[in-house]
C-alpha cells in the first residue's frame, strides 16, 4: 500500500511541475502581449504553446507527465492594427501585433491552476492516508 501512495504522490508532483511550467509560458505570453513589431519587416512576439507527454518510469512502472516541448504558435495569424506613427508600421500604416489572445491565456491559466490544485489535493490525500496507516500500525 505504501508504494502505491508514494507513486500517487510522485505522479501528482510531476503533474504540478508540468502545470507550473505551463503557467510560466502563459505568463510570458501575457507579458509580451503588447510587444509589436519594431520595424515593418520584423515579426512581433509570437505566442508560445506547451505540449505534454507521458513518460514511463520503468523502475516503478508508472506513467509520469512531462513537458514535451515549448514551441511557437504558427497556426494563429498576427493581428494588424492601423498605427501610422509606430516604428513598425508598413507603407499602409499597419503594424503587426502579437498573436496573443488574452481571453485564451486567461482560460489556459485557470485550467492550469485547477490542474495544479487537483494534483496538490491528491498529494495531500495520499499524505493523509499514509499518516493514518502509520497511526494504525502503531496501535
Amino acid at each position: 500500500m505504501g508504494s502505491e501512495l508514494l507513486n500517487a504522490m510522485q505522479i501528482s508532483a510531476m503533474g504540478m511541475r508540468a502545470q507550473g511550467e505551463r503557467i510560466r509560458v502563459i505568463t510570458e505570453n501575457v507579458a509580451n502581449a503588447d510587444t509589436a513589431a519594431g520595424t515593418p519587416n520584423e515579426d512581433p512576439y509570437r505566442r508560445q504553446v506547451i505540449t505534454f507527454k507521458n513518460e514511463l518510469d520503468r523502475k516503478k512502472g508508472i506513467n509520469l507527465v512531462e513537458v514535451d516541448q515549448i514551441s511557437e504558435d504558427r497556426k494563429t495569424d498576427f493581428p494588424v492594427k492601423f498605427m501610422p506613427d509606430h516604428p513598425g508600421a508598413d507603407a499602409n500604416g499597419n503594424v503587426k501585433l502579437p498573436n496573443v489572445d488574452m481571453m485564451i491565456e486567461i482560460m489556459d491559466a485557470r485550467e492550469a491552476q485547477r490542474s495544479y490544485e487537483a494534483n496538490l489535493g491528491m498529494i495531500e490525500q495520499s499524505r493523509s492516508m499514509m499518516l493514518r496507516t502509520i497511526d494504525m500500525l502503531r496501535n
